[in-house]
């Protein structure tokens, strides 16, 4: 579900066909068929943006038919754990959760959603799934309205065809199968997205499916190393190894009465975005970190993280000096959030490395006004994408066919050619989080250059320029370890000052600055160590916080354990797991919690799928891949009262990165529009939530105040159809890297609308015929395709016609045409800010535009 695994991930899906050639039941539930609906055992077409209410009505009918895996959920999930009295569910308040303040649209208060605890401030449980607020009958009444009947008026699924898929999941999963769930951005760019993906996690506990070899829920990235950019990170809210970025407008309280000793960010204080963050590090740490579970170790991740990018000035003030220079966040800035700062002229300056959001982004109208209101912007491609040609050239159609006037656009912009990925070394990370190294095959062309090289070169201009500063803001900068340079020229390259990109794995991976067995010997006496000297720490378990450690991205550690082994660069194919082939974070484990694929006893639950167990004779977990545990903790082991960090954890909890040990079914903290997934409409529908009086997710940003962001109501006439919008294997995102190919366009040469041949004829409209299709935000043409890939879905006497659209052109390259993107609305989910292009309204009609 919400992926088109054969074309967009095809070396992937390879594999799926071998697995459905030895026997797989492959099932791909789907608005669009394709290559994977082809090759699968079962497809099962649906209504865009109702994945919620078909996954419910699964998890519905696995917990009244005692589908689940009974002793997986008692002992590895918090199926038995008591909710607090005061928490009321969207069975209560039609559609809401307890918390939830309309005025923000914003769940302000999640406490509600917290344990019952003891007075250690030890959740309590009720191992006999009978309690009322226990999870389990929490779970029971939430769902108890996701029918089969639901899912036939809500995604136009016959209830035979559901049930089909309903079954072969449970009858593929418990002691002896498993199952997995892939997804990609079908369900990711939805307004209640990081739902969807729950309500898969959550089934998948429920069946037993984590940590299991052929279980799990494998996330199919939309880019290469996509899982690598949000791994270092360079997404706006959290820092490298999933720490949160810290904040300049909350402070830290008490997160509740009786959750002793936690905290987490408290409300909102007015701070100006040019003052200095008065929070320390172990304020910092204290509101971030966890006192239970693996992330205890936050103290010596960011405090390692701070010596990997500051050195010696790291050690001041117990590392709240270099803290103080981590930028501290003031909002959203989240890229499309941040367009429209843009467009109102609060941004000067944007750098776009292989991004192209005048093409590539959610309402790329929006997204190309916005670029205009920029003092300056630097562009690096491998040609003149859309983005750095906005200036002088639009889209040869519609509203914007007047000529371009350059000189009432103010934006200077810097078009530098990069290196392609054959043209530089460095490594991707895949979707199973596997680091691979990418050797170097030949120059790229005349000044094009790695973007290692830019930003290693920009960074040492610019601490030339501000060495001199007195300003506090510039003391991160000129504090910063930047020296990267090889030792010697790569041999045979005319590019002679190429920053040495294992060096940069060296700092990621980690070192000490000082000898780990080093004892104090006062004064000035204490051995130090650089990142050119130092020695390599093997893995992020020797890590620690009192700055004789540094490392850039502690998930990573390992990758570089010693000098000449780049576990990145192995290529041994050898064994069960293939552990000599790559390197996957944590630690190299192929599968994480991989305990789960041990019974409490730390037993095999299947013979035939032993993946990790207990051996009693060497008192240790061992098996076909790394324990994601403890190796040494017994199954029997149960913690003292008090005990904190891993110590807290029995020898039978297996979720480690949880405070509880436990696979949450229920979020109690964490998430922005709920403990539990709930169906919402799509912002743009034809329907009305026939679950709920809540249309749509309440905590989606809506941006309401725009007037350039237009919505259609619910049922709009003028807007009736659905649309969805895909990837080709032909081309790749908005067409940056492909429209310059011949052959790729000779596969694939034009935009098209796939359209069913019931809408055809509704509309007059034939094969190949050109059609307009519109939607409050604008308006684009394609070529129609009449086919059944597209379906019409019945309610009742009811029929909703679907289409769908690639996304991959624009008026640059060999192959142009109308941006897909153009269409889309800017309604952001509200964990991650991604937009919605999976569902939306338009209609669509024979014609030109002028």
């Amino acid at each position: 579900m919400g992926s088109n695994m054969a074309e967009a991930h095809p070396v992937a899906f390879a594999n799926v066909v071998k697995a459905k050639e030895l026997g797989a039941q492959v099932m791909h539930v789907d608005p669009h068929y394709s290559r994977t609906s082809a090759l699968a055992n079962l497809y099962v077409p649906t209504r865009a943006g109702s994945d919620i209410v078909f996954l419910g009505a699964i998890i519905r009918h696995v917990l009244e038919s005692n589908g689940y895996f009974h002793d997986y959920v008692v002992h590895y999930t918090n199926a038995a754990t008591l909710v607090r009295e005061d928490f009321k569910d969207t069975e209560e308040l039609d559609g809401l959760f307890s918390g939830y303040d309309a005025d923000s649209e914003t769940y302000t208060d999640q406490n509600s959603w917290d344990y019952q605890r003891d007075n250690d401030g030890q959740p309590l449980s009720d191992p006999s799934l009978q309690h009322p607020q226990c999870v389990f009958q929490i779970m029971r009444r939430h769902f108890a309205r996701y029918t089969p009947e639901m899912v036939e008026n809500v995604c136009g699924v016959p209830r035979e065809v559901w049930l089909q898929v309903a079954q072969t999941l449970i009858e593929n999963s418990g002691r002896e199968r498993t199952s997995a769930i892939c997804y990609a951005v079908g369900w990711t760019q939805q307004s209640k997205g990081v739902q969807i993906i729950r309500a898969a996690a959550l089934l998948q506990l429920l069946l037993g499916n984590i940590g299991r070899p052929g279980g799990g829920i494998m996330a199919l990235r939309g880019h290469a190393s996509i899982q690598g950019s949000t791994d270092v990170p360079t997404l706006y809210d959290l820092l490298a190894g999933y720490m949160p970025q810290p904040s300049a407008l909350l402070t830290p309280v008490p997160a509740a009465k009786d959750s002793p000793g936690a905290t987490t960010w408290g409300e909102k204080r007015d701070a100006p975005s040019n003052v200095l963050s008065q929070q320390t590090l172990q304020e910092y740490i204290d509101s971030s970190g966890q006192k239970l579970g693996w992330w205890s170790n936050t103290p010596a991740y960011i405090r390692s993280l701070l010596q990997a990018w500051y050195g010696d000035a790291a050690n001041e003030e117990e590392g709240n000096c270099s803290y103080r220079w981590i930028p501290k966040i003031t909002g959203d800035h989240s890229h499309l959030a941040t367009s429209y700062t843009m467009l109102d002229g609060k941004v000067k300056g944007y750098l776009l490395f292989g991004q192209n959001p005048a093409a590539g982004s959610t309402h790329a109208t929006m997204q190309r006004k916005a670029l205009e209101q920029l003092d300056w912007m630097v562009v690096r491609d491998l040609y003149e994408v859309e983005s750095a040609a906005f200036w002088y050239r639009k889209p040869g159609f519609g509203p914007e066919t007047e000529p371009v006037d350059s000189s009432k656009i103010k934006t200077e912009i810097f078009l530098l050619p990069a290196a392609a990925s054959t043209e530089k070394e460095g490594s991707f990370t895949n979707t199973q989080r596997m680091l691979q190294w990418r050797d170097k095959a030949v120059d790229p062309p005349g000044d094009a250059r790695s973007d290692l090289w830019f930003v290693y070169h920009l960074g040492k201009r610019l601490k030339e320029l501000y060495a001199d500063s007195k300003a506090w803001r510039d003391e991160g900068l000129q504090a910063l370890t930047w020296d990267y340079d090889m030792e010697k020229p790569e041999e045979g390259s005319r590019i002679t000052d190429e920053p040495d990109a294992l060096l940069v794995l060296k700092e990621i991976n980690g070192y000490y600055t000082r000898p780990p067995d080093q004892k104090d010997a006062g004064g000035n006496q204490q051995q130090t160590y650089t990142l050119h000297n130092g020695p390599h720490v093997p893995n992020f378990t020797v890590l620690k916080s009192d700055g004789s450690t540094a490392c850039g991205a502690w998930i990573y550690s390992g990758v570089y354990p010693e000098p000449g082994k780049n576990r990145a660069a192995s290529r041994n194919p050898e064994g069960r797991t293939f552990l000599e082939w790559g390197f996957t974070w944590p630690a190299n484990r192929r599968i994480l919690y991989n305990r789960a694929s041990a019974d409490p006893q730390g037993r095999p639950w299947s013979e035939r799928k032993k993946y990790i167990w207990w051996d009693e004779a060497e008192k240790k977990w061992t098996g076909f891949d790394i324990p994601d545990f403890p190796v040494s903790k017994s199954p029997d082991f149960r913690p003292e009262p008090g005990a904190a960090g891993m110590d807290a954890h029995a020898g039978t909890d297996p979720f480690i990165m949880k405070p509880d040990g436990k696979g949450w079914l229920f979020a109690p903290k964490g998430l922005k529009d709920g403990p539990l997934p709930t169906h919402y409409e799509a912002a743009e529908s034809p329907m009305q939530n026939a679950l709920y009086h809540q249309q749509s997710n309440p905590a989606a940003k809506y941006f309401r105040d725009r007037p350039d962001n237009r919505l259609s109501p619910v049922g709009d006439p003028n807007y009736p159809i659905v649309i969805t919008t895909y990837r080709l294997t032909e081309h790749h995102v908005s067409g940056p890297m492909t429209r310059w190919m011949p052959w790729l366009n000779a596969l694939q040469p034009s935009l098209f609308a796939e359209i069913s041949p019931e809408l055809a004829a509704e509309r007059k409209i034939r094969h190949g015929d050109w059609v307009i299709i519109s939607t409050p935000r604008g308006e684009i043409e394609a070529r129609a395709m009449v086919t059944r890939r597209m379906r019409p879905l019945y309610f009742g006497r009811r029929m909703v016609h679907q289409i769908g659209l690639p996304f991959h052109w624009g008026f640059q390259g060999k192959s142009t045409g109308s941006i897909t993107n153009d269409l889309a609305h800017m309604v952001l989910e509200p964990n991650v800010s991604i937009e919605e292009a999976k569902a939306f309204t338009c209609n669509i009609g024979p014609g030109r535009m002028p």
